[in-house]
């Protein structure tokens, strides 16, 4: 039996695959801007062999340190903050960064970022933070971390559009090189 950190962690990961990558993958239906109903997740979550109650979701949403997740108003409804690979509108308003953001990698990505820089890949924007605490964090999940320093500012000011998520995380299309200082 998982303990139940472990367990709320395995509950996150799946609810980030499912909102975020691959409603489909147990039968849910997103809304255009990226919602779900709350019941139905639940149920085809468990019709698909992972069972999940209310309070379990309830806690994963309040107790995530990346808050990845946000409920309705109404409560009935849940969705990914960011970092979806699949269509959905955020509703975001571009806003004017921070004259410097941080984004965390593994060292082991700084030659080819210095190349071509930052690229959204598959997901729809690049994710950046104005913590360099939370860079770090983001770092280490690929490797030894390294936090890149973004002029989001310069970059605002030469016409690249910035928004910043309901949990904090500011999002761009790219970040070319010329933008990114990797800081010693």
């Amino acid at each position: 039996m998982q303990d139940k950190n472990t367990e709320l962690t395995t509950i996150s990961k799946f609810m980030s695959r499912v909102l975020r990558h691959q409603p489909g993958r147990i039968g849910l239906a997103l809304d255009a801007a990226g919602w779900a109903d709350i019941a139905e997740l639940l149920a085809r979550a468990a019709a698909g062999g992972r069972a999940i109650t209310r309070d379990q979701l309830d806690e994963v949403v309040a107790t995530s340190d990346k808050r990845r997740f946000a409920l309705s108003d109404d409560g009935l409804r849940i969705r990914a903050n960011q970092g979806h690979s699949i269509d959905v509108d955020l509703g975001l308003a571009p806003l004017p960064p921070p004259p410097v953001l941080f984004h965390g990698t593994a060292w082991r990505f700084v030659d080819s970022i210095r190349l071509t820089g930052l690229e959204r890949r598959s997901r729809h924007h690049v994710h950046l933070t104005a913590n360099v605490a939370t860079g770090e964090a983001v770092g280490r999940r690929y490797g030894k971390p390294v936090i890149l320093r973004i002029a989001a500012g310069q970059m605002a000011a030469r016409g690249h559009v910035f928004f910043r998520s309901a949990n904090d995380v500011w999002l761009v299309e790219s970040v070319p090189p010329e933008f990114i200082e990797v800081q010693p």
